[in-house]
Protein backbone atom coordinates (compact mmCIF):
# COMPACT_ATOMS: atom_id res chain seq x y z
CA UNK A 1 0.00 0.00 0.00
CA UNK A 2 1.45 3.38 -0.92
CA UNK A 3 2.07 6.23 1.50
CA UNK A 4 -0.75 8.40 0.13
CA UNK A 5 -3.32 5.64 0.57
CA UNK A 6 -2.06 4.99 4.10
CA UNK A 7 -2.65 8.65 5.00
CA UNK A 8 -6.09 8.69 3.34
CA UNK A 9 -7.02 5.61 5.36
CA UNK A 10 -5.67 7.26 8.51
CA UNK A 11 -7.87 10.33 7.94
CA UNK A 12 -10.90 8.17 7.14
CA UNK A 13 -10.31 6.09 10.27
CA UNK A 14 -10.12 9.26 12.39
CA UNK A 15 -13.44 10.43 10.92
CA UNK A 16 -15.06 7.04 11.50
CA UNK A 17 -13.71 6.75 15.05
CA UNK A 18 -15.30 10.12 15.87
CA UNK A 19 -18.61 8.84 14.45
CA UNK A 20 -18.41 10.84 11.22
CA UNK A 21 -20.64 9.64 8.39
CA UNK A 22 -20.78 9.51 4.58
CA UNK A 23 -17.02 9.30 4.16
CA UNK A 24 -15.88 9.58 0.55
CA UNK A 25 -12.35 9.97 -0.82
CA UNK A 26 -11.77 11.11 -4.39
CA UNK A 27 -8.62 11.01 -6.48
CA UNK A 28 -8.97 14.34 -8.30
CA UNK A 29 -5.63 14.26 -10.12
CA UNK A 30 -7.28 13.39 -13.46
CA UNK A 31 -9.23 16.68 -13.27
CA UNK A 32 -6.08 18.71 -12.68
CA UNK A 33 -7.38 20.09 -9.39
CA UNK A 34 -5.24 22.13 -6.99
CA UNK A 35 -4.82 19.02 -4.84
CA UNK A 36 -4.44 15.30 -5.45
CA UNK A 37 -7.17 13.97 -3.16
CA UNK A 38 -10.36 15.23 -1.56
CA UNK A 39 -12.10 13.61 1.39
CA UNK A 40 -15.72 14.49 2.12
CA UNK A 41 -17.59 13.54 5.29
CA UNK A 42 -20.31 14.77 7.61
CA UNK A 43 -20.85 15.22 11.31
CA UNK A 44 -24.21 15.44 13.02
CA UNK A 45 -23.84 18.92 14.57
CA UNK A 46 -21.41 21.84 14.42
CA UNK A 47 -19.67 20.69 17.60
CA UNK A 48 -19.35 17.21 16.13
CA UNK A 49 -17.82 18.55 12.90
CA UNK A 50 -15.31 20.61 14.90
CA UNK A 51 -14.43 17.56 17.01
CA UNK A 52 -13.79 15.46 13.91
CA UNK A 53 -11.62 18.24 12.47
CA UNK A 54 -9.59 18.46 15.67
CA UNK A 55 -9.00 14.71 15.64
CA UNK A 56 -7.80 14.79 12.02
CA UNK A 57 -5.41 17.67 12.73
CA UNK A 58 -4.01 15.82 15.76
CA UNK A 59 -3.58 12.52 13.88
CA UNK A 60 -1.86 14.25 10.97
CA UNK A 61 0.47 16.27 13.22
CA UNK A 62 1.53 13.03 14.96
CA UNK A 63 2.60 11.78 11.52
CA UNK A 64 4.52 14.98 10.80
CA UNK A 65 1.99 16.27 8.26
CA UNK A 66 1.19 19.89 8.96
CA UNK A 67 -1.96 21.79 8.13
CA UNK A 68 -1.47 24.34 5.33
CA UNK A 69 -4.84 26.06 5.70
CA UNK A 70 -8.08 25.70 7.62
CA UNK A 71 -11.42 27.39 7.32
CA UNK A 72 -14.70 27.04 9.21
CA UNK A 73 -13.53 25.83 12.62
CA UNK A 74 -15.33 28.71 14.35
CA UNK A 75 -18.77 27.90 12.89
CA UNK A 76 -18.41 24.16 12.29
CA UNK A 77 -21.08 23.85 9.61
CA UNK A 78 -18.42 23.39 6.87
CA UNK A 79 -14.78 22.90 7.81
CA UNK A 80 -11.98 22.74 5.24
CA UNK A 81 -8.62 21.26 6.21
CA UNK A 82 -5.91 21.66 3.56
CA UNK A 83 -2.86 19.44 3.90
CA UNK A 84 -1.65 20.46 0.40
CA UNK A 85 -1.98 17.12 -1.43
CA UNK A 86 -5.20 16.17 0.39
CA UNK A 87 -8.06 18.51 1.30
CA UNK A 88 -10.71 17.41 3.80
CA UNK A 89 -14.23 18.88 3.71
CA UNK A 90 -16.35 18.21 6.79
CA UNK A 91 -19.98 19.28 6.72
CA UNK A 92 -23.18 19.23 8.65
CA UNK A 93 -25.47 16.93 6.59
CA UNK A 94 -27.62 19.69 5.11
CA UNK A 95 -24.52 21.60 3.97
CA UNK A 96 -23.04 18.52 2.32
CA UNK A 97 -26.28 17.91 0.48
CA UNK A 98 -26.71 21.56 -0.52
CA UNK A 99 -23.24 22.03 -2.03
CA UNK A 100 -22.85 18.50 -3.47
CA UNK A 101 -19.09 18.92 -3.97
CA UNK A 102 -18.73 15.49 -5.54
CA UNK A 103 -20.10 16.95 -8.78
CA UNK A 104 -17.17 19.39 -9.03
CA UNK A 105 -14.90 16.52 -10.08
CA UNK A 106 -16.84 14.42 -12.61
CA UNK A 107 -13.66 12.60 -13.71
CA UNK A 108 -12.49 11.82 -10.19
CA UNK A 109 -11.92 8.23 -9.17
CA UNK A 110 -13.37 6.99 -5.89
CA UNK A 111 -10.62 5.77 -3.58
CA UNK A 112 -11.21 2.40 -1.96
CA UNK A 113 -10.67 3.22 1.71
CA UNK A 114 -9.88 0.65 4.37
CA UNK A 115 -11.66 1.50 7.61
CA UNK A 116 -11.55 -0.85 10.59
CA UNK A 117 -15.10 -0.95 11.89
CA UNK A 118 -14.52 -3.31 14.81
CA UNK A 119 -11.43 -4.60 16.56
CA UNK A 120 -10.45 -8.09 15.45
CA UNK A 121 -11.61 -10.90 17.70
CA UNK A 122 -8.75 -12.77 19.33
CA UNK A 123 -8.70 -16.53 18.90
CA UNK A 124 -8.21 -17.15 22.62
CA UNK A 125 -11.46 -15.52 23.71
CA UNK A 126 -13.90 -17.32 25.96
CA UNK A 127 -16.32 -17.84 23.07
CA UNK A 128 -13.66 -19.49 20.89
CA UNK A 129 -12.65 -21.81 23.71
CA UNK A 130 -16.25 -22.77 24.45
CA UNK A 131 -16.93 -23.57 20.79
CA UNK A 132 -13.89 -25.78 20.44
CA UNK A 133 -14.67 -27.95 23.46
Amino acid sequence: MNKELNVLNLIAQAIFDKKGVNILALDVKPGKAMTDYVILAAGLADVHVKGIAGEIIEVMEKRGIGLSFEEGLKNGDWVVLDFTWVVVHLFMPEMREKYDLETLWPNAEVVDLRIEVAPPVKEDTFFSKACSE
